[in-house]
């Protein structure tokens, strides 16, 4: 079963393909997303390796968790599940009447 690991402080010097190289020498590479900032098109430093399994993903994080790529210590560890995020636009919780947003009158 494929496990995916999220991958923090990487260079914006850093392609996809170095990210897939990198993994690939502690096992298959199914995918490696870098994840790019909508507005500007640049990196915004972290990004997502898919492996082919748990034994994979776990070489890859013991070998290169705080291992040195284009200058930047990595940060790697198994990726949690995305929270779900509340529709552009909502806010809850706010507590302080009517969308007032704290204003005095």
């Amino acid at each position: 079963m494929n496990t995916k690991l999220f991958v923090g402080n990487i260079s914006f010097n850093t392609t996809e393909n170095d990210l897939q190289d990198t993994f690939a020498a502690h096992g298959t590479v199914v995918e490696a997303n870098l994840m790019m900032d909508r507005t500007s098109g640049r990196p915004r430093g972290f990004g997502f390796v898919t492996m082919s399994s748990a034994e994979e993903a776990k070489k890859a994080i013991d070998a290169l968790n705080g291992a040195l790529l284009d200058g930047r210590n990595l940060t790697v560890n198994e990726a949690r599940p995305r929270e779900e995020r509340s529709p552009a636009g909502a806010r809850g919780g706010a507590g302080n009447g009517g969308g007032s947003y704290g204003r005095r009158y």
